[in-house]
C-alpha cells in the first residue's frame, strides 16, 4: 500500500507552548527571543508553511515551557499576528492572539539617546500610540518610535 505524503509529521506536544501564525521573516527574531538555541527540551521549528490567511507563516514548538505576559508582550512587537496554543497533556487548554498592552514596561529601548532612560538606571515605559502602522511614544522624553526604530531591551 503506497500512502500520498504531502505533509510531514511532527509528534504531538503532551506539554508546552505552540505559538503559531508568525510572520516567515519574524520567525528568526521570535527564535533569537525566546533564547531556544539555549533549552534542553524539544522544540521544532517550521519556516514558510504555506498558510491560507498569511501566505507564508512560521510556528514554534516548545515542550514543557509556558512563556510569562511579558515575554509573550515581546513576541507581539515583533510578530503581532502570531497565536499562543498552550497545550497540557496533547491537549489545547488555551488559544490567544498575542496583543499589546496599552504600557510596555521595560521592554523596549528608547531610539532617543538624549533620553533619561538611556543615561540613567530605570526602567523604560512607553505607551501604544497605534497598533497598525505600530507606533510607541517614550514616557520620559515622549520620543515616537516606528516599528523600524524599535529595539528590545
Amino acid at each position: 500500500m503506497v500512502k500520498d505524503k504531502k505533509e510531514l509529521a511532527v509528534a504531538a506536544l503532551k506539554n508546552g507552548t505552540v505559538i503559531d501564525h508568525i510572520p516567515s521573516e519574524s520567525l528568526f527574531q521570535v527564535v533569537d527571543l525566546l533564547g531556544l538555541q539555549k533549552l534542553t527540551s524539544n522544540v521544532t521549528i517550521g519556516f514558510n508553511l504555506s498558510s491560507s490567511e498569511m501566505g507564508k507563516k512560521g510556528i514554534i514548538k516548545i515542550a514543557d515551557i509556558e512563556y510569562p505576559e511579558d515575554m509573550l508582550n515581546r513576541i507581539a512587537l515583533i510578530a503581532p499576528t502570531a497565536v499562543i496554543n498552550i497545550i497540557k497533556d496533547y491537549d489545547v487548554v488555551e488559544k490567544r492572539k498575542v496583543s499589546l498592552p496599552d504600557s510596555l514596561i521595560d521592554i523596549v529601548k528608547c531610539p532617543n539617546p538624549k533620553c533619561i532612560s538611556n543615561n540613567e538606571p530605570m526602567r523604560t515605559r512607553f505607551d501604544v500610540v497605534s497598533h497598525k502602522p505600530l507606533s510607541l511614544r517614550c514616557h520620559f522624553c515622549e520620543c515616537v518610535a516606528s516599528a523600524a526604530e524599535i529595539t528590545l531591551k
